[in-house]
């Protein structure tokens, strides 16, 4: 039985824990050979021994996706194991908070750079390759990029922007290349986990979200799935919310109805 990714080459960014590792996790299961990169190489390691453990392939990469010499080094050397790239996953995050009355110009950038300055470099680079095979682009932003909240301005507009470059890349580049958006909501992750460290504020979280529970990232992986694959061959230049119903609730504040039926 064919395999989804069968033959297929796959960069992910931030492939070391979270959203990114279970999406380089399913890429592997579907066929696809892996290649996974960050900053930290630890992590990275860990998620390739999984993914070879279970019979796939996987290159980890210590790479700063926001240094444009390491992203042309990202894309030779994915070249060079496996002399060819057809999917593209941005996925690497930097979220430095601030108020907006005291925020650093540095901390400003920072945000910027990885969301944003990252994946405009990992696109331009893996151009000649993705054209050729007429591959697939899916960036991740946030429902951050949606709505506003204290201290994530930053965040917010650089997640916004990821979704404005994507937009303007699938019109640039189709018919030969696909270009999408995942806006995932919250998710089991070390980030969500920093800030609801213990099930009581985890559930707590749940419940403010409309099917009641914080995300599996394997949920959020198989939404990246499909837009990567050939399932997704007539969608590009769109976004998909993957938040459990989160963005699609207008709040009522106090106001509650009951169905009496």
């Amino acid at each position: 039985m064919n395999k989804r990714l069968d033959g297929k080459v796959a960069i992910v960014t931030g492939g070391g824990q979270g959203i990114g590792a279970a999406t380089a996790m399913r890429f592997a299961e579907e066929g696809a050979k892996v290649v996974i990169c960050s900053r930290c190489m630890e992590p990275l390691e860990g998620v390739a021994q999984a993914i070879r453990a279970q019979g796939g392939e996987c290159l980890p990469l210590s790479v700063d996706v926001s240094d444009e010499e390491a992203v042309k080094a990202l894309v030779a050397e994915t070249l060079a194991a496996y002399g060819r790239l057809d999917i593209v996953v941005n996925n690497a995050v930097l979220m430095v908070p601030g108020m907006l009355s005291s925020h650093s110009t540095k901390a400003w950038r920072q945000n910027f750079s990885v969301s944003l300055d990252g994946a405009m470099f990992l696109m331009r680079e893996a151009y000649p390759e993705l054209k050729k095979n007429r591959g697939a682009v899916v960036n991740v932003s946030s429902v951050c990029a949606l709505a506003g909240a204290v201290a994530t301005a930053a965040y917010s507009a650089s997640k916004a922007a990821v979704i404005a470059l994507s937009k303007s890349a699938a019109i640039e580049w189709a018919p030969n290349i696909r270009v999408n958006t995942v806006l995932p909501g919250a998710f089991l992750t070390p980030a969500l986990e920093s800030v609801n460290p213990d099930k009581e504020a985890q559930d707590a979280t749940g419940k403010t979200i409309p099917l009641g529970r914080i995300g599996d990232p394997r949920e959020c992986a198989n939404a990246i799935l499909f837009l990567a694959s050939d399932e997704a061959s007539y969608i590009t230049g769109t976004e998909l919310n993957v938040d459990g119903g989160r963005m699609a609730e207008l709040n009522t504040g106090s106001a509650r109805w009951e169905d009496k039926a």
